[in-house]
C-alpha cells in the first residue's frame, strides 16, 4: 500500500513581531479607549409609538391641525356654556348686526349671535365626526379582522357583500336613511355609522392577511392560544398604524357629509345650529351680509385643513419604512 505523502505540511507559525518584519514601532500606536467602542450601536433603541411621537412633533402642519382642533374642542365646549347668548336666543332689536364687541361674528336674521351659532355647530359637527369614526373603527376592524384571519370561504363571502354595498355611494345610502329616520342628531349618526365602515373593513383585512402567518401569529397558535386571542392581542395591535390613519380621515369626511345634508335640507333640522345648516341660512344673504356666511364656511374650511394635516402628519408618523 502507497503511503500518501502531504506536499504542503502545514507549518507552525511563530508569533508576529513588528522586530521579525522590521518595521519601525513608531508608526504604531495604542488606539484610544473611547474609539475601542466606535463599532458599538450609539443610537438608543426606541419603541414603535416613541418613534411615531417624534415625527409627529417635527411635523409642524400636524403640529398646528392638532393645536386648532384643541382651540375648536375648546370653543365648542365652553362658548356656548359661558356666553351670555344662546344658540336660539332672538333678538329683534339687533338683527342683522355686523361683527362687534357685544357679537364677535354679528347677528342673523332673527338677531342670534352668530359667534355662538358657530361654537354650538362644532359641537355638533365634531360630535358626528368623532362619533362616526369612533364606532365605525370598532366595526371595520372586527369584521376586517375576522376576514382576514380565516380567509378562504369566509373571506370571500364576507367582502363580496362589501363590495355590493361599497359599489352605491355612500351619500345615497344616507339621504335614504334620512328620509325614513328624520332629520336630527341621532338618525344623522346612525346613517352615517352604518355606512363608513367598508373602508375600514378593506384596509384591516389587508393588514391582517399581510402579518397572519409571520413568526409571531405562528408562535402564538403553537403555543395554544384561540383564534380570537390572536386576532384580537397580537395581529390587530400590529396593524394598528394604518387603521388610525384611515379613521382618521373619516372624520372630516363625515363633518363634510354632515355639512353637506344640512346644507340641502335635509340634515340637522333648525333651530338646531350645524355648519351645514348656518351657511345655508348665510347664502340667501350672501350680497348683503356677508359675514352670515363667511364664519361657518371658514369654520368648514379650517377645520377641514387641519383634520386633512393630523392624517398625512399620522401617515408619515406610523410608517415604519420612515423610521427615524
Amino acid at each position: 500500500m502507497r503511503k500518501k505523502i502531504n506536499m504542503f505540511p502545514e507549518q507552525p507559525q511563530p508569533p508576529y513581531t513588528m522586530a521579525d518584519k522590521d518595521i519601525p514601532a513608531e508608526l504604531f500606536e495604542l488606539l484610544p479607549e473611547d474609539e475601542k467602542k466606535t463599532d458599538v450601536i450609539n443610537r438608543p433603541s426606541i419603541s414603535y409609538w416613541k418613534n411615531a411621537w417624534i415625527k409627529i412633533k417635527s411635523d409642524k402642519l400636524a403640529v398646528a391641525g392638532f393645536i386648532f382642533l384643541f382651540i375648536m374642542v375648546l370653543i365648542a365646549i365652553f362658548v356656548p356654556i359661558f356666553s351670555p347668548y344662546t344658540y336660539d336666543g332672538q333678538d329683534y332689536n339687533a338683527i342683522y348686526q355686523t361683527p362687534s364687541m357685544e357679537h364677535l361674528m354679528g347677528t342673523d336674521m332673527f338677531g342670534r349671535d352668530l359667534f355662538v351659532r358657530v361654537a354650538y355647530g362644532a359641537r355638533i359637527s365634531l360630535t358626528i365626526g368623532i362619533v362616526t369614526a369612533l364606532v365605525n373603527m370598532v366595526i371595520g376592524v372586527l369584521y376586517g379582522g375576522i376576514s382576514g384571519f380565516f380567509g378562504g370561504k369566509v373571506d370571500m363571502l364576507m367582502m363580496r357583500f362589501v363590495d355590493v354595498f361599497a359599489a352605491v355611494p355612500s351619500l345615497l345610502y344616507i339621504i335614504l336613511l334620512m328620509m325614513f329616520l328624520g332629520a336630527n342628531l341621532r338618525s344623522i349618526l346612525i346613517a352615517l355609522c352604518l355606512t363608513y365602515w367598508f373602508s375600514t373593513a378593506r384596509q384591516t383585512r389587508g393588514q391582517i392577511l399581510s402579518i397572519r402567518n409571520q413568526d409571531f401569529a405562528v408562535a402564538a397558535k403553537v403555543v395554544g392560544e384561540s383564534n380570537l386571542r390572536i386576532l384580537i392581542r397580537h395581529l390587530i395591535p400590529n396593524s394598528f398604524g394604518p387603521i388610525i390613519v384611515t379613521v382618521m380621515f373619516l372624520i372630516p369626511a363625515a363633518i363634510f357629509d354632515e355639512a353637506f345634508l344640512s346644507f340641502i335640507g335635509i340634515g340637522i333640522s333648525v333651530p338646531v345650529a350645524s355648519w351645514g345648516t348656518l351657511a345655508n341660512d348665510g347664502m340667501a344673504t350672501m350680497g348683503a351680509y356677508p359675514h352670515l356666511m363667511i364664519f361657518p364656511a371658514l369654520a368648514i374650511s379650517l377645520t377641514m385643513f387641519a383634520l386633512n394635516f393630523i392624517g398625512d402628519g399620522l401617515r408619515d408618523a406610523l410608517d415604519p419604512r420612515l423610521k427615524k
